[in-house]
């Protein structure tokens, strides 16, 4: 992956976004979605204790366990506060812990999830579309009209075909976000403090499925435009 001109902060928060080359579907099955999970939760770590192709050979129930353990390290390349994970693309709405953590992470997530793909589809070459785009997030309001834009992303998209099917989209962190999940993977408390009660998110993400595309917030905050 390209080096980025302008280094990104440590500290801030940043909308990230990655295409498959020429919008080829990178995800396409079950097996895909579940390795991207599992890519993002290990790559997350600045150390992780072994080589992930060593981690991915283990049964799942010692995965579970090395996973849990690696979600309570404090030694981290970046904070987690969304993502998505669609079939040609994903989303991931990240602060930097370290500086280049969040190149660092997309790094190895990238270049992890592609030998992978590469090997199962008997392809060579890069399957991502170059360099990951990024947009700072510079107030607390980006950051919740991000978090809904991420999150209706299937149902915008058209992937999934109601707005109740959403709310059990596995591949993106809105269930969490719902609680219908045992997963604790985001930082969820910036974005849901805003909220008085507990169901006003899922209201807010809701309510304003319809008209998305044409908040000017979401506009000039996402990065399907630039």
């Amino acid at each position: 992956m390209p080096g980025r001109e302008i280094p990104l902060v440590t500290g801030e928060i940043y909308h990230i976004i990655n295409r498959g080359l020429t919008a080829q579907t990178i995800f396409s099955c079950p097996r895909h979605y579940q390795r991207s999970f599992e890519l993002m939760l290990y790559y997350q770590n600045q150390n992780p204790p072994l080589r992930y192709s060593y981690f991915s050979a283990l049964t799942s129930s010692v995965k579970e366990e090395k996973l849990n353990q690696l979600r309570n390290n404090k030694e981290i390349l970046v904070e987690i506060f969304a993502y998505c994970f669609m079939p040609n693309h994903f989303h991931f709405l990240l602060k930097q812990m370290v500086d280049n953590g969040i190149s660092n992470f997309l790094s190895k997530f990238s270049n992890s999830y592609t030998r992978y793909f590469n090997t199962k589809h008997k392809r060579i070459g890069p399957l991502f579309q170059g360099k990951f785009k990024s947009v700072l997030v510079s107030n607390e309001q980006q950051l919740i009209h991000l978090s809904r834009y991420i999150h209706l992303n299937p149902y915008s998209s058209g992937i999934v075909k109601s707005l109740k099917n959403l709310s059990q989209y596995t591949y993106s962190s809105f269930p969490e976000y719902l609680g219908l999940t045992n997963n604790s993977i985001c930082q969820k408390d910036m974005i849901l403090d805003y909220f008085k009660k507990k169901n006003s998110y899922h209201d807010f993400v809701f309510d304003q499925a319809v008209i998305q595309r044409e908040l000017d917030i979401i506009k000039h905050s996402t990065l399907e435009e630039n």
